[in-house]
């Protein structure tokens, strides 16, 4: 949600920060800008649209200089305009910054800063930020502070940033400091890239893939000064520090689209790969379980625990409903799902052995991040399963999984939510081993996984079939997903999926559920899909189908391979390989990711970058 680039070196930074900028589309955006320092002064180029119509007019009107800021803004105060888009411009021209977060407080600093004769001219918050620091610029003058010394930019900066309430990340320039780029963040991600005499400054490491694989993951309260002399971090309380390089955990091939159309189609196909990498060097076939490095707790702790809070949004919600259902087979612990949004505000009764996982592709999101923070103020362990290495929550957590997913770039989430599901089925295999679990159960369980990625990529030959099936119902405008057991979270992603990229009303039920209500709804232009291989709910999803035909509803199954009893139920059927009940989402769920987004290509609709949607939700 919203991007920040920055640059500060030898080369043409306009060129930079547009190529970042491109790179960071898929968080979701509706215009954006950059700000270029030269021996002149500053240009700032800002444009409502996507990034080219900012390429455009950056051609038409150049912007020299060595030292720039960008952004690519999602709004939230005040509609997307050229004047709302960022950079802001503070004072009389002294600061210039771009802003991702909220400012909780912008109305009464707003008030304060016109009764001290500030003029504002956009609705953003953002805009107040920008006067706060020029203002502390000011008063630093009238304290006789000198004003070409960096030190009294920083005290403007701190003073400023004390007074705000809400989240940020920032990057500014300042007009009497040619040679000065400065960032902070509260709660809102920034990296700082590493070069040969010149600094990269991003929101992720997606900007930084091709120009430096060094990288440092700023703090919480943390701010950064980057000149071409050097680097300088300093944290609000406890000031200076040494910067702690790291390697970016991202590669050229995660940006390219290897002759895929969409990212979204070359994620989906990548499967067979990503869940290879989410097993790989965790399954331990002597002692029949699965090895984590990572979570940082005995094994005495885990059998004692009597209870685990899943917590996530979106997708990352939907795999932890596919996890209650592992945990709970598996290993006999009642567990739990939470939205992040609604924990963070509660206040449930969790016990000392109480064990919370947030579960989180990007590492960022504002929700969860918060209910993990709750969570540990009350001593509950919290670890995290998650993607993006170096993220906040990878950092805070107590312990934890890394999926080695890759850069998922397209916003509906496909390849992480599989290596989400695949981890969870891991996870459930230890905490099973460690309570009651036999071996040979384990060994049959790590055999079926161990065969997973050869299943995925036999289930992806189904693209050209659904492809032929969603030309068929591309026109629709309400859709039913249904499935039982562990293939209830399965009908929720898939709607889920329909609803982000095709923007067709769709809601998916436990199958079940239909005679409740929903059943209602069925009629000759509403197909339902029903999620229905061989197991031990075949039968009676079978049932709930014939219920939806008996009302003339158009079906679509997802159906085991061989299965002819559905040739003359169903309209059309999708077959998927035959595997065990506990590895359905698995395979079950690839179909659907696949109609989708033949779906959405058939309608015209922008796959990676859906309207409204950002790929990374870090304000509330």
């Amino acid at each position: 949600m919203c991007g920040i680039v920055g640059y500060i070196g030898r080369q043409p930074a306009s060129e930079i920060l547009l190529e970042g900028l491109r790179r960071l589309e898929y968080r979701g955006y509706d215009s954006s800008g950059i700000a270029v320092r030269d021996l002149d002064g500053i240009s700032i180029r800002k444009k409502a649209g996507r990034v080219q119509e900012l390429a455009r007019l950056v051609d038409e009107q150049p912007c020299p200089g060595n030292l720039g800021i960008g952004h690519t803004r999602w709004a939230t105060h005040g509609p997307a305009t050229d004047v709302n888009s960022h950079p802001h411009v503070g004072g009389n021209g002294e600061v210039i910054l771009v802003h991702n977060g909220v400012i909780e407080n912008y109305a009464t600093l707003r008030e304060q800063l016109q009764a001290l004769g500030y003029v504002f001219r956009s609705a953003t918050d953002t805009e107040v930020i920008a006067h706060l620091i020029a203002h502390h610029l000011e008063e630093q003058a009238r304290l006789g502070k000198d004003p070409e010394d960096l030190q009294t930019a920083l005290d403007a900066v701190e003073l400023a940033l004390r007074r705000l309430k809400g989240t940020y990340g920032l990057a500014i320039l300042f007009r009497d400091f040619p040679e000065l780029l400065v960032a902070a963040r509260l709660g809102s991600p920034l990296v700082v890239g590493v070069g040969k005499g010149e600094y990269y400054l991003a929101s992720d490491g997606s900007p930084l893939v091709g120009h430096t694989d060094e990288v440092v993951y700023l703090a919480d309260h943390e701010m950064v000064l980057l000149t071409t002399e050097g680097m300088r971090l300093i944290h609000r309380d406890t000031g200076a520090r040494a910067p702690s390089i790291q390697t970016l955990d991202q590669t050229q091939h995660d940006q390219d689209l290897n002759g895929f159309p969409h990212y979204m189609l070359k994620e989906i196909f990548e499967q067979p790969q990503t869940i290879e990498n989410a097993m790989r060097g965790r399954l331990d076939e002597e002692e029949a379980t699965a090895r984590f490095g990572g979570l940082n707790l005995t094994v005495q702790q885990l059998r004692r625990l009597d209870r685990i809070v899943l917590t996530a949004c979106g997708t990352s919600w939907h795999a932890g409903l596919v996890g209650e259902y592992l945990i709970e087979e598996f290993a006999r612990i009642p567990v739990e799902v939470e939205y992040a949004s609604e924990l963070r505000y509660r206040n449930p009764p969790l016990s000392e052995n109480t064990m919370v996982f947030a579960i989180t592709q990007s590492g960022e999101t504002a929700d969860t991040l918060a209910a993990l923070r709750e969570c540990q103020r009350k001593g509950h362990p919290t670890l995290a399963i998650c993607n993006v290495v170096g993220s906040t929550i990878a950092r805070e957590a107590d312990g934890g999984i890394y999926l080695h997913a890759g850069a998922e770039v397209g916003v509906a989430s496909t390849k992480a939510f599989t290596s989400q599901v695949t981890v969870l089925t891991l996870l459930a295999l230890h905490l099973g081993r460690l309570r009651h679990m036999s071996h040979p159960a384990g060994k049959r369980i790590i055999t079926a996984l161990r065969n997973m990625p050869d299943v995925i990529r036999e289930t992806l030959k189904c693209n050209d079939a659904v492809r032929e099936i969603a030309k068929k119902y591309h026109h629709i405008t309400d859709c039913l997903y249904l499935g039982r057991q562990y293939n209830f979270p399965v009908a929720l992603e898939g709607a889920l999926k329909l609803k982000e990229i095709s923007y067709i009303h769709a809601e998916g039920y436990p199958a079940a559920e239909m005679k409740h209500g929903p059943i209602a709804l069925i009629d000759e232009q509403t197909p339902s899909v029903f999620i229905v291989p061989h197991g031990n709910m075949y039968h009676k999803v079978m049932s709930n189908l014939e219920e939806v035909k008996a009302r003339r509803g158009p079906v679509i199954a997802i159906a085991s391979q061989g299965d002819k009893a559905l040739d003359n139920l169903a309209d059309d059927v999708i077959y998927v390989p035959e595997v065990e009940d506990f590895l359905q989402p698995l395979v079950t769920t690839i179909p659907l990711q696949l109609f989708s987004y033949h779906m959405a290509v058939l309608r015209g609709c922008n796959v990676d970058r859906p309207r409204n949607l950002a790929k990374s939700v870090t304000v509330e």
